[in-house]
This record gives structure tokens, C-alpha cells and sequence, in this order.
């Protein structure tokens, strides 16, 4: 993917213009529209833009990944969260990149340190769960609370939880285009300067 900001932004407007329309894992919306309330809803919380532009990218992986989109007859995980974090961790932060990459875990987490909050998830939650192991251990729950990122992953997380009601208005992806871009932009200018540092 080449790395310049409008271009980068363009390959992934034009994901979410191809592939948008598919259905998002047997819910009521579709994958644009669940992608699309996550960031709208982070936009009116007043989240910055590492937590809007994690949450209106952190099911990509459905789009660009080899595997497909998942389906609730699928008897194995798809790693979705992988394909998605390998195709931007290069031009995003490495906060947004965590959010993409673990959003999967971080419902494994809250479903082992909050034993209420599995019954918060729609069906197709629950049956992904399943296939991607269920709640975490205890080992694996301490683990995960010490991930740098951790209070962004869970912001995404939930958000990526409260984006799937029906005929919910909200702006297309060109709206949160500028703040892809800032993102993209800070991250290269970033990057350049550790390169350079002495």
C-alpha cells in the first residue's frame, strides 16, 4: 500500500465503498454502517482522533483480509484483527494500530474480568467468542491489563459493541477523512524523525 496520506486514504474509502455494503456478521447493519457508528459515536464523546480512527477501522480486516468476512455458521476464527492492524500498522500509530489488533482480545478480557458483560453482546459476538477462545484465563486477563494501549483498546472496544443499531444516521467515511489524514501524516513525520535521530 503506498504510504502517502492521500493515497492511503483513498484505498481505504474506497474499501469501505466496495465492501461496505456486505452484511456485518448476521447483524441488523452493515459492516460501513457498524464501522461508521463506532466513529460517529467517539466523535460525539469527544474522543480524539486515535479513538475515532480506531474505532472506524477496527473491523478493516474484514475487507482486506484473505479469508473473507465471517458468517455465523463458521466453525473456525478468521483473525480479522490481524489482516486488519498488517494493512495500516506502517502508516498509523501504534495506539490505533493496537486498537485495531486487539479489539478481538480485549472482548476475551471483559468477558473474564466482568462476568456480566458477555451477556451485553449480540449472537454473533457470543458465537464469535467461541471460535476466537473464549474469555481469557486469569494469567492471560493480567496480562492483557499491562498492554500500554490498554485504555484505547477498551474505548474501541466498546464502541465497537454500541455500533450496530439499525437506520442509526451518521456521516460517511470522507467526514472523518481529515483526521485519517492528521493521523497519517503525524505518523510519518514521527517515524522520519526516529530515523534521522543520531
Amino acid at each position: 500500500m503506498t504510504a502517502t496520506p492521500d493515497t492511503l486514504v483513498e484505498t481505504l474509502a474506497a474499501l469501505f465503498a466496495d465492501q461496505g455494503a456486505k452484511s456485518y456478521l448476521g447483524e441488523a447493519v452493515t459492516m460501513a454502517e457498524h464501522m461508521l457508528q463506532g466513529a460517529w459515536l467517539a466523535e460525539q464523546l469527544g474522543e480524539e482522533d486515535e479513538i475515532v480512527v480506531g474505532a472506524l477501522l477496527h473491523d478493516i480486516g474484514h475487507f482486506a483480509g484473505d479469508r473473507g468476512t465471517f458468517a455465523l455458521t463458521d466453525s473456525e476464527d478468521r483473525r480479522h484483527e490481524a489482516s486488519g492492524a498488517a494493512l495500516v500498522e506502517r502508516h498509523l500509530p501504534p495506539a490505533v494500530v493496537a486498537c485495531i489488533r486487539e479489539h478481538v482480545a480485549a472482548k476475551r478480557y471483559l468477558c473474564a474480568v466482568d462476568p456480566t458483560y458477555v451477556d451485553t453482546l449480540s449472537r454473533a459476538s457470543q458465537h464469535s467468542l467461541r471460535l476466537q477462545g473464549g474469555p481469557m484465563s486469569a494469567e492471560e486477563a493480567a496480562d492483557f491489563a499491562r498492554h500500554p494501549h490498554l485504555e484505547a483498546i477498551l474505548k474501541v472496544r466498546h464502541l465497537d459493541d454500541a455500533g450496530k443499531t439499525p437506520e442509526r444516521w451518521t456521516p460517511d467515511f470522507a467526514h472523518f477523512a481529515p483526521r485519517l489524514r492528521r493521523l497519517i501524516e503525524a505518523h510519518r513525520q514521527s517515524d522520519s524523525g526516529q530515523r534521522h535521530r543520531p
